[in-house]
């Protein structure tokens, strides 16, 4: 009898018919894939996470009761001397940029804040100007009334609008008044200072003033101090160097620097009232062949910045706006 020491033979198939050989195709379980995904990830185990955390409770556990000297003190010391020169130094390096949204907020107020104080300069400069127009008109309203008292006539104020020649003559203003406020040509034209022309002309609501500057003007002139008479002429300059002539009637008198010169007036105060002030004796010339003296004036008005005048009308005219006494009446402006 033979015995076969070889191992059995599985059979190749089943007694179904399928074989043997290949696995069942049932869901197959690998142990140990998800363990070895974890350890994979890179993430800490489970354990080492507790364990951190309970020796941070430990640590603050004993930080608090160990009271004022907790063994911890060297460790956080140690840690705060190592960590607050790089805090210092990230603080030095993202403060320009941490503060750049700050600074671009304050940068748009500070701008709106200079255009509202530009805004109010302006305004208060304007104020300003206007005030110190306003005073300049208060100031010449005065004078006017003085003027009034002094000559003794009452005043139609007007205001200078335009400057400039007209008709024949070069030295001419335009004033705001006319025939509705009972104007007239030859009528006389002052200012708080003195003697400013006459009316040539007049339309409803203008009229147009003769200066004494005007080369055509003539205005009979007496020396205040000894009343002699003269002929005062224009020398056709406004400017501040604008100056007249005074021609004597008795030519042996010799003028002297400083005496004033008044109108001496015309017959019916037509077109000029007496008494008005026309200038001073600022030089005196010796003609040699005549043995004559010419004077010349410095006019008290200034011509180049006229700006409210008087026109000169009897007293108690309706349309007068001073008084001769110097008081105003309803109609001034």
């Amino acid at each position: 009898m033979t015995l076969d020491t070889l191992p059995p033979r599985r059979p190749d198939r089943t007694g179904d018919g399928t074989d043997a050989r290949r696995p069942s195709s049932g869901p197959i379980r690998r142990v140990g894939v998800a363990r070895e995904r974890r350890e994979d990830s890179g993430l800490p185990r489970r354990s080492l996470i507790v364990a951190l955390v309970l020796a941070c409770v430990t640590l603050m556990v004993i930080d608090r009761a160990s009271g004022g000297s907790s063994p911890v003190d060297p460790v956080r010391d140690g840690v705060g001397e190592v960590i607050s020169p790089i805090q210092d130094a990230a603080s030095t390096v993202l403060h320009p940029i941490v503060s750049i949204p700050g600074a671009l907020r304050t940068n748009g107020q500070l701008r709106s804040r200079i255009a509202d104080l530009q805004s109010q300069n302006a305004a208060l400069s304007a104020r300003l100007a206007e005030s110190g127009y306003d005073a300049n008109r208060v100031a010449e309203l005065r004078q006017l009334r003085a003027m009034a008292g002094d000559i003794g006539y009452a005043l139609v104020t007007a205001r200078v609008e335009a400057v400039g020649s007209a008709q024949s003559f070069d030295d001419t203003v335009t004033i705001d008044a006319g025939s509705s406020s009972g104007l007239h040509p030859d009528m006389t034209v002052v200012n708080g200072s003195g003697l400013v022309g006459r009316i040539v002309s007049v339309t409803s609501h203008s009229a147009t003033v003769l200066l004494i500057s005007d080369t055509d003007s003539t205005v009979g002139g007496r020396i205040g101090d000894n009343m002699k008479l003269g002929m005062v002429h224009g020398q056709g300059r406004m400017d501040s160097d604008g100056s007249l002539d005074l021609d004597l009637l008795d030519q042996t008198v010799v003028p002297r620097v400083g005496q004033s010169v008044v109108t001496w007036g015309s017959q019916g105060g037509t077109p000029y009232v007496s008494g008005v002030p026309i200038g001073k004796v600022v030089k005196v010339y010796q003609s040699l062949r005549e043995t004559s003296y010419r004077a010349v004036l410095q006019p008290y008005v200034d011509l180049t910045s006229l700006d409210t005048v008087g026109v000169v009308v009897p007293s108690g005219t309706a349309s007068a706006d001073i008084e001769a006494d110097g008081s105003l009446t309803g109609n001034a402006r």
